[in-house]
């Protein structure tokens, strides 16, 4: 009971205000902020700024819809929403990607966190000190703002990469610096904490700097200790339920909140937890197995949803000084220069493909969870000099960065080629419409198509037209052009055995009536039904006033579908 006891008293206080309100709130929460997601991606934005900036509509900045008293209580929320991303991550670094972008990543890693932390550093001190006049002031938060600096929040950026079915070098490769930057972060807080305690004479929580570097080792190594726990416990459940989805998204889930939850009582960090618990999985536990991440992923969107408006309440825009006005447009600045000359000298370095050089650093402007955290420990630690000024820098770059980040992800991805290239057989299905369908060169729909015959056609030319086209099966065609039959393979070989009469037949005599059609806009997944319900492999195309223009065949359809994803597979593989 003790180890709750901390968290009682403000859930006694919320479940008495607040909790008649609180399915109402979640309610508004996800309506509205997928209303906000899908605005703005009709508005060629990522769907992530749709639900921050619905959040600061209805948060602290905005018409306070969600109290503080409701945001703190909703945090919960925010660990998970962050586990489920660290999860998806490690899922990403398997062996084999490690070993052959290994380098790479930890060359540019290092210089797009530490190239930031000076430049922040130099900058934010000469500034603050030409203010202030006080230098051992304005070094500790030009530190601290520069340690805080180096990292970049994987939710924003990953949501972005997932929108768009990205795939390729630059895509691996940001998966991998978010994943593993804000250790980097971390480590360069504690040299700029100590640092700062020594200048500003400052007792704190801080402690030395040999204790915080225990602290961090404690965090980072009992974090992967307990991923890779939750790891093995969840193979071993799961591995004799995989014709269960129910269960193994039971298993997952269940194993990914008990190691966050394990995680926060202890206070290590969750998201390395979780991304340690998909790094196990898709390494080694049972091949059987890998089919988790996808199950899990289908459960995401709403928690996005939620997590996303939760950061936009949490901003408050009008606490903003004109002080703090100044360092923070300068910390932007800076971070993002910083940001683009470490990607860019550690690109070059690495020998990394030309898409990683020149679109990177587009793609590591987004900042939140991790920054917000180091900010609230300044804020603790130094509470008496520059904590305060130090979560009003963060929170109001916050604000900036979340809106910016996932737009400037889009234009990277997109000038690098790489999106739309991560797609399953089933999802270009589901955005293949008949008439997209070609086989060869042509469409399989259109006016001229080989695949409809009038209905006077004779036999021999029908043959003739079979051994020089493609399709198997023909439309027939009045002489208004409106659809009036088929003629399957099956057709054609029994008008060949009547030998006496094939010289005299035409295509009316060995048709047969039509029982279902498909117009050129039907998406593949109503054909595939069509093609189950009539148990058939063929239905003919006709459009909206009944004009015959084409024949969809299933092994056309499967050929089509199979070419395209090797084709999106080949283009992913060459950029890299």
């Amino acid at each position: 009971m003790n180890i709750f006891a901390e968290f009682l008293p403000e859930f006694m206080h919320f479940s008495k205000v607040e909790t008649a309100n609180l399915i109402l709130l979640l309610g508004l929460i996800m309506f509205l902020g997928a209303i906000g997601g899908r605005l703005f991606q009709k508005l060629k934005i990522p769907q992530v700024v749709g639900y921050i900036v619905i959040g600061i509509i209805i948060g602290q900045s905005g018409f306070q819809l969600l109290s503080a008293g409701v945001i703190t209580a909703l945090e919960p929320l925010s660990s998970v929403a962050l586990s489920l991303i660290g999860f998806l991550i490690g899922a990403e670094l398997k062996i084999s990607v490690i070993k052959k972008y290994g380098k790479q990543f930890i060359g540019i890693l290092l210089f797009e966190a530490i190239v930031p932390f000076f430049v922040v550093s130099i900058i934010v001190t000469a500034v603050s000190y030409l203010v202030t006049k006080d230098f051992a002031t304005s070094l500790a938060l030009g530190l601290l703002l520069g340690a805080i600096s180096s990292a970049t929040a994987p939710a924003a950026t990953t949501d972005v990469l997932k929108e768009n079915r990205t795939r390729g070098p630059l895509t691996l490769t940001v998966l991998g610096i978010v994943a593993m930057d804000d250790a980097v972060a971390l480590i360069l807080y504690a040299i700029a904490s100590s640092i700062a305690t020594a200048l500003l004479g400052t007792s704190g929580t801080t402690g030395g700097f040999g204790a915080q570097l225990l602290d961090l080792l404690y965090d980072v190594s009992g974090s992967i200790l307990i991923g890779s726990a939750a790891g093995l416990l969840l193979g071993r459940f799961i591995r004799n339920v995989m014709t269960d989805e129910g269960r193994i998204v039971s298993f997952s889930l269940g194993a990914l909140f008990l190691s966050t939850g394990v995680c926060s009582l202890l206070g290590l960090d969750n998201i390395l937890a979780a991304m340690s618990l998909g790094f196990f999985m898709v390494n080694f536990a049972p091949a059987k197995t890998r089919s988790t991440f996808s199950l899990v992923e289908k459960f995401t969107p709403p928690i996005y949803v939620m997590f996303f408006v939760l950061v936009g309440a949490k901003l408050n825009i009008w606490n903003v000084t004109p002080f703090v006005g100044v360092i923070a447009l300068l910390y932007v600045l800076c971070r993002t220069t910083g940001k683009a000359l470490g990607a860019r000298f550690g690109a070059r370095l690495t020998k990394a493909p030309v898409t990683v050089y020149k679109y990177l650093p587009f793609c590591l402007l987004s900042q939140a969870g991790v920054a917000i955290g180091l900010s609230i420990a300044a804020g603790q630690d130094f509470a008496g000099s520059v904590g305060p000024t130090i979560i009003l820098v963060i929170t109001a770059t916050t604000f900036i960065v979340q809106l910016l980040g996932p737009v400037c992800v889009k234009y990277g991805v997109e000038k690098a080629g790489e999106c739309g290239l991560d797609i399953t057989e089933e999802d270009l299905m589901q955005q293949t419409r008949v008439c997209d369908i070609t086989w060869g060169t042509k469409k399989i729909c259109r006016s001229d198509s080989p695949a409809v015959v009038e209905e006077t056609e004779t036999l021999r030319n029908i043959i003739n037209s079979f051994s020089h086209n493609e399709n198997l099966n023909y439309a027939v065609r009045d002489k208004d052009g409106r659809l009036t039959g088929i003629i399957t393979l099956e057709h054609l070989k029994e008008a060949l055995l009547v030998s006496e009469l094939s010289e005299s037949l035409v295509a009316y005599d060995i048709m047969e009536p039509v029982h279902s059609t498909c117009s050129p806009e039907t998406t593949v997944p109503q054909v595939y039904t069509l093609f189950s319900q009539d148990d058939t492999e063929v239905i003919p195309i006709a459009d909206s006033e009944g004009k015959a223009c084409g024949v969809a065949e299933k092994y056309m359809l499967d050929h089509y579908l199979h070419a395209k994803i090797i084709e999106l597979h080949q283009k992913a593989a060459a950029l890299g």
